[in-house]
């Protein structure tokens, strides 16, 4: 018989392979995070890492080569990654994000085709809603697909912020197919199909081991085999996808505050002033208490959300939404007080707090901005 202890604990499977991860991360993912920041390239060597040990089967049931774990190991891992390198765990969410429209909305085909290729790590998908004029507003999307004499599609546009661009070898693509109803479709769209560039690359604050970027179309064809869902239903399949994947987002954060809260105590414990270490000063004291209690409350927010998911509770949305939004608002405030905790120290390179904080300010704006969280939220209230 359960009792009620086993419900807040995380199961044992979790667990064991929360701590395999770690020691992968802590031996091989750690000592690259800096290099890969300072490169801005994207790590290959890590990617086969994860493939090798199964982590990239994680966002797949079995019947694809995954792991058939589910949305709270999923992101347990994530969370486990970003705490090394936030960049790294980017691998691992995308992963998720390009290929859940597939398991949601995909045909047999589709999924048998695209799907296994993904849990081996042979392939990586990228998930293309976004536009320069069309962030946190799909509605105003600008690119188009038109049907072809052949039952396919014609796509043309620009697509911008797209996460994977350059290393997907295909794109979930968004495109208006009805204008005068707003209706769009999404599209699989492979990366060495005629017509399509990856166009210009970003140079970013944070993540930069992970590129992002404008990719266009230019008259790239599609056969029928390649709509994903029904043609009209494309918001339909961004948003239900959003609302799972936005968890990621949140890992991500909680894996850099935490990480960024352990590097501040251990330097605290050694780092001495007037005498003693600085960890028995109470201002130092305190600000290491609160960094530890806000990441602690994101935690539980978080799992909540995740296991919610898992057994399809009705409410699941609004709590991804406010866990994404505690999370990431927690990162932002915990990485720039680590900062402060180490002073001088904290501003350089040499220490990965400043890469930490520079990673952290993106979760609160991409898989939907904390503005349009708090207001999918307070819509939930009405």
């Amino acid at each position: 018989m359960q009792t009620l202890a086993d419900v807040y604990a995380l199961p044992r499977e979790i667990t064991d392979f929360r701590e395999a991860i770690s020691q992968i991360c802590v031996a091989r993912v750690a000592p690259r995070a800096a290099e890969i920041d300072e490169t801005a390239e994207y790590p290959w060597d890590v990617r086969r890492l994860f493939a090798e040990y199964d982590i990239l089967g994680l966002p797949f049931p079995v019947e694809y080569g995954g792991t058939g774990t589910g949305t709270l190991m999923l992101n347990v891992a994530i969370e486990e990654i970003a705490k090394s390198c936030a960049s790294s765990a980017l691998i691992l969410m995308v992963h998720e994000l390009g290929t859940l429209p597939i398991q949601l909305f995909g045909t047999d085909e589709q999924k048998q085709r695209l799907l296994p290729r993904c849990a081996s790590g042979e392939w990586s998908p990228a998930f293309a809603l976004s536009e320069p004029d069309a962030g946190s507003d799909p509605g105003g999307m600008i690119t188009s697909a038109v049907p072809a004499g052949d039952g396919g599609w014609v796509l043309n546009g620009t697509k911008n912020w797209i996460t994977n661009l350059g290393v997907a070898d295909f794109y979930i693509v968004f495109a208006v197919t009805d204008r005068e109803n707003r209706r769009i479709t999404a599209f699989i769209v492979e990366s060495d199909r005629p017509g399509f560039s990856i166009g210009k690359l970003e140079r970013k604050l944070g993540i930069r081991g992970s590129p992002t970027g404008q990719p266009s179309f230019a008259d790239v064809h599609v056969g029928p085999e390649n709509v994903l869902g029904e043609v009209g239903q494309g918001m339909r399949v961004a948003l239900t996808t959003l609302e799972r994947t936005r968890l990621g987002a949140g890992a991500q954060a909680l894996g850099l505050a935490q990480g960024a809260t352990d590097y501040a105590v251990a330097y605290a414990r050694e780092r001495r002033q007037f005498g003693r270490p600085i960890d028995e000063f109470q201002a130092i004291q305190f600000k290491l208490a609160e960094m530890e209690l806000r990441t602690a409350a994101g935690r539980e927010l978080l799992y909540r959300a995740c296991a919610m998911a898992d057994r399809g509770e009705p409410g699941a949305g609004k709590y991804a939404s406010m866990a994404k939004v505690f999370c990431s608002d927690t990162a932002m405030w915990v990485t720039l007080e680590a900062i402060q905790v180490l002073g001088g120290y904290g501003y350089v390179k040499e220490y990965p707090v400043e890469r930490m904080m520079r990673d952290a300010k993106i979760t609160q704006i991409y898989e939907g901005t904390n503005e349009i969280q708090r207001l999918v939220i307070a819509r939930t209230l009405r």
